[in-house]
């Protein structure tokens, strides 16, 4: 199951919230961009429990990070630009 997770940092914590995420196995995809959000995180579990009770716990805990937006996937059409059979 794929999460992709939106992240606001404080400011000037950036860089320290990167370098913490890279260090997560289950972090499989980790973008900065702009907009709404500082950072863009695809995340990669077993299960929503998995997600909610350690994932989303970590990320909460890290200093800098301000908050959080997370969408579940559903269902996946294309990744990694490959047309994926249903």
């Amino acid at each position: 199951m794929l999460v992709i997770l939106n992240i606001y940092t404080h400011l000037g914590e950036l860089d320290d919230v990167v370098e913490r995420l890279m260090e997560l196995d289950e972090v499989v995809d980790l973008y900065e961009v702009t907009g709404d959000y500082d950072i863009v995180a695809v995340i990669e579990v077993d299960s929503i429990e998995e997600f909610r009770g350690k994932i989303l716990r970590k990320l909460m805990d890290l200093k800098g990070v301000r908050g959080t937006n997370s969408f579940v996937v559903l269902h996946a059409h294309k990744r990694g630009g490959r047309i994926l059979e249903e």
